[in-house]
């Protein structure tokens, strides 16, 4: 259960990652690609890894996860704050494929309390519904 929170937290410095990343890009125009360099075939030691591609896209409502589940969601929920919160959802705004899987269920971003990104791009959203 530990690693589904902690992948739920780094999931979402993940997406909050992408939509700056896709704000900075539409900001600033793309500097021309340099020419590649003989005897450059790797990364440099320490670079960051490249985040994976959103393969598919599940959305679970909290309630349907075990006690305990629920208990560390909320925990991590609480930890992260409203400032975590609001860069996940615009995150979620910002990728049309999650927001379009949002939707389809009838559900929306405001909904969204985790995220959490699997090696193999399965994206799992966490939803609570408002009461």
């Amino acid at each position: 259960m530990r690693k589904t929170i902690f992948i739920a937290a780094a999931a979402t410095l993940m997406l909050a990652g992408a939509a700056s990343a896709q704000q900075q890009s539409a900001q600033q125009p793309a500097p021309a690609p340099a020419a590649p360099t003989p005897g450059a075939t790797a990364p440099a030691p320490g670079a960051q890894p490249a985040v994976p591609t959103i393969q598919s896209v599940s959305i679970v409502d909290i309630t349907e996860l075990p006690k305990e589940t629920q208990t560390q969601v909320n925990q991590v929920i609480a930890q992260r704050g409203d400032d975590g919160l609001k860069k996940l959802r615009s995150s979620i705004d910002a990728t049309p494929k999650v927001k379009s899987a949002l939707e389809a269920k009838g559900l929306s971003s405001a909904q969204v309390v985790a995220a959490s990104m699997e090696p193999n791009g399965a994206l799992t959203l966490i939803t609570k519904k408002a009461s």
